[in-house]
């Protein structure tokens, strides 16, 4: 008997009844994205944008913040920085969305949503994962979907290593232009329909090294995106709920920048 499986019977480990029941999901105690509050901010305070590393948070031309969660790297130099608590540390990690304007904060988040037709894959999808210049950060939040406790195989996802038996490519890091190639290679032996999942803000936007001399805004005029999830990695349970939520067996979280409570 192998030692980790003598250990798991030891120790009376199991997998996660969530999400397909209640039950913890593992995140207890993780911090996700700032939240905004704009009714605490001081006019014309800027201590917040002038914190953070990726212009997620930025000052208009009327000294109002403009707000993008597809940029942000979830390092809460902002909520430091904040004198009056406007931005501040919450636990709201689930930010997976359709559109790349939903990662955007609007004071009106009752924006409709739009979405290609997944009907077809509610049973069972299959993935072709490309690490298109990652840190390898968000590989390791992957690699946590087959253990045991998230056990991603009972939900009908699974990974394969040929992307002509992939239904959707699931792309992480900020797309170099060494990765270019193999990338749009690799979606191109995709068989139609096909869908792409950008997996972690510098698959979204580039991250923390967008506009360097190696590489662009991540998936951004390269490949179509249906589903974007921001995260400097995202983890476990957020890719599981943006896979599910792709799926329509679960609902969109966030509108217009601001999670549903």
């Amino acid at each position: 008997m192998p030692q980790w499986t003598l250990l798991g019977l030891l120790q009376g480990r199991q997998t996660a009844p969530w999400p397909l029941a209640k039950g913890t999901d593992g995140q207890a105690g993780f911090l996700g994205m700032p939240r905004y509050n704009p009714n605490f901010c001081n006019e014309k305070c800027r201590a917040c944008a002038d914190a953070c590393p990726t212009n997620a948070i930025t000052m208009s031309s009327e000294s109002r913040l403009a707000i993008d969660y597809g940029r942000c790297v979830v390092c809460q130099l902002c909520t430091e920085a904040c004198p009056t608590d406007a931005m501040a540390p919450s636990s709201d990690w689930a930010f997976g969305v359709r559109l790349r304007e939903d990662l955007v904060w609007k004071t009106d988040a009752a924006a409709p949503l739009a979405a290609k037709e997944t009907r077809g894959f509610r049973r069972s999808l299959h993935v072709r994962h490309v690490d298109a210049g990652s840190c390898n950060g968000c590989e390791s939040e992957l690699q946590a979907l087959n253990n045991p406790f998230y056990n991603l195989h009972r939900l009908g996802i699974f990974f394969t290593a040929s992307p002509r038996f992939a239904d959707c490519l699931l792309v992480t890091g900020p797309v170099t232009q060494a990765m270019l190639g193999p990338l749009r290679a690799t979606y191109e032996a995709m068989a139609e329909p096909r869908w792409v999942i950008a997996v972690g803000t510098c698959a979204v936007s580039g991250g923390i090294a967008e506009g360097g001399y190696a590489c662009g805004h991540g998936l951004e005029g390269v490949l179509p995106v249906d589903v974007y999830l921001p995260g400097c990695p995202p983890n476990p349970a957020a890719i599981i709920e943006a896979l599910l939520m792709f799926l329509d067996r679960t609902p969109q979280r966030v509108k217009g920048g601001q999670i549903a409570e």
